[in-house]
């Protein structure tokens, strides 16, 4: 029995299995994106998530755009931002745009995972 469902939008399949990997493992399903557009699609649908996990650089739309427009649908989900940009004023615009966390890439599996499990644990 799942847990619950995760999204996970990254445009490089390497890092979605990467991002994957500990949710599978730990009895979450996934939901896979390769950008911003299909990862609001799947929440616009209705899909019942937990959490969102959203890499910043995208094609199409990036994970700072996708982040606000997924908060403007579903104010509680909780979303991580995922990125190799690691200067200050990236993360403090990923929060600007709701996100509840920024974390850069390269990323610690288990520090992603029990980030994740603690923001699903307050919504």
């Amino acid at each position: 029995m799942s847990k619950g469902t995760i999204l996970v939008a990254d445009d490089s399949p390497t890092q979605q299995k990467l991002i994957c990997a500990p949710f599978q493992a730990n009895g979450y399903e996934v939901i896979c994106a390769k950008d911003g557009c299909e990862a609001l699609a799947a929440v616009e649908k209705g899909s019942q998530l937990a959490l969102a996990v959203l890499d910043v650089v995208m094609p199409n739309m990036n994970g700072f755009q996708a982040c606000k427009k997924i908060k403007k649908v579903r104010r509680e989900l909780p979303i991580i931002l995922l990125s190799t940009k690691d200067q200050e004023s990236d993360a403090f615009w990923g929060k600007h745009q709701g996100a509840d966390l920024y974390m850069t890439k390269p990323f610690d599996s288990e520090e992603l995972f029990a980030n994740a499990v603690k923001l699903m644990s307050r919504s």
